[in-house]
């Protein structure tokens, strides 16, 4: 099972989307996965909140 991300580098790709970067150009500039970028902004919109989801049951 990964990890999730650091609350740093999720801060990091949120600023960079905010500073005008695609989501998916954030993504590749800090290596992590499109899709982990998209959830991650998802989130965000949703809660505006960057901390990971619950993992597991």
């Amino acid at each position: 099972m990964a990890l999730p991300l650091s609350q740093d580098l999720r801060a990091r790709i949120v600023r960079a989307v905010s500073e005008g970067s695609s989501i998916r150009q954030a993504a590749a500039r800090f290596d992590v996965s499109p899709s982990s970028a998209v959830k991650l902004m998802q989130r965000v919109r949703a809660t505006g909140s960057t901390a990971p989801a619950k993992i597991g049951g």
